[in-house]
């Protein structure tokens, strides 16, 4: 029996937004093409319901889609690989992606790292033709890149599952800038290991752009607060602020808070809008990794 033939596993009719967008993504990256009635009927929802997780995986820029007939046809988005990791706390890393985006305003030089959490927080930045970003994020360059901003990818050696540029030509890049602001996202963010990342080619990228930033903002949703991953990048008090949201752990955060850590909570009032190529307007007055 062929991979295309095999049963599907069952499918609970109750299943969260999140896990109905997993399932879209899977079997897009399998199939290319679905039937939204068909999906609708597995999942136990409603074609409404369908089309709308549909177009929101196209606004967070993980699909485009075409209709025709009661078939959406849907892509992969050429500049977001698929990654399970990128659905994860989705709305937490929004909000955060939000609230940090106004902290790096009239700013002219900022390194922005890797990570889902700074995909999205390439999303709400507002572009300035004065405002210079380096990146080795192949996918954050393509999201600024049509923007009115100055975007600098880093070259070197391109890691296959992220889109990101690591190795010796990519940190003789980063020796070229003065950074105002490093903002980095974090796989792990705590009072004991500091700053730590998934691999160490990414985190040498981002001790060198730490070592060259007058200041350093880590984005980091509350399950990556507390918790450490294989490579460590930077102590916790080479960091100037955390932007997290409200699951991180109390514990943590008053120890980081302790070590002169400025810790702020994204939250659902700090408002605005996705900038694209032409959009530059601010919706509601934001207060003032993942």
């Amino acid at each position: 029996m062929s991979d295309s033939d095999a049963p599907r596993p069952s499918v609970r009719p109750d299943r969260v937004a999140d896990d109905r967008r997993h399932v879209i993504l899977e079997r897009v990256a399998d199939e290319q093409t679905i039937a939204v009635g068909e999906l609708a009927r597995e999942l136990g929802v409603s074609e409404m319901t369908i089309r709308r997780d549909i177009r929101r995986l196209e606004r967070d820029g993980f699909l485009r889609q075409t209709y025709g007939g009661a078939t959406a046809h849907l892509t992969r988005n050429l500049d977001v690989a698929f990654n399970a990791r990128a659905l994860q706390h989705s709305r937490e890393k929004r909000l955060i992606a939000v609230r940090a985006a106004a902290m790096v305003d009239g700013l002219m030089t900022v390194f922005l790292g890797v990570g889902t959490t700074i995909e999205q927080f390439a999303r709400y930045l507002h572009a300035r033709p004065d405002l210079t970003v380096v990146t080795p994020s192949l996918v954050t360059a393509s999201l600024l890149g049509t923007r009115a901003l100055r975007t600098v990818s880093l070259g070197g050696t391109v890691r296959r599952d992220d889109l990101t540029a690591t190795g010796p030509v990519a940190v003789a890049t980063l020796a070229r800038y003065r950074f105002e602001a490093a903002v980095i996202g974090a796989a792990g963010y705590s009072t004991r290991w500091g700053l730590t990342e998934l691999s160490d080619d990414e985190a040498e990228i981002q001790r060198v752009a730490i070592a060259r930033a007058e200041r350093v903002i880590v984005l980091a949703d509350g399950s990556k607060v507390g918790r450490a991953a294989t490579s460590v990048v930077a102590p916790a008090e080479a960091t100037q602020t955390l932007v997290t949201d409200a699951s991180a752990p109390a514990a943590e955060l008053a120890a980081l808070r302790a070590l002169g850590v400025e810790v702020i909570i994204a939250g659902p009032g700090d408002t605005t809008e996705p900038v694209t190529p032409g959009n530059t307007t601010t919706r509601g007055t934001p207060s003032t990794r993942s």
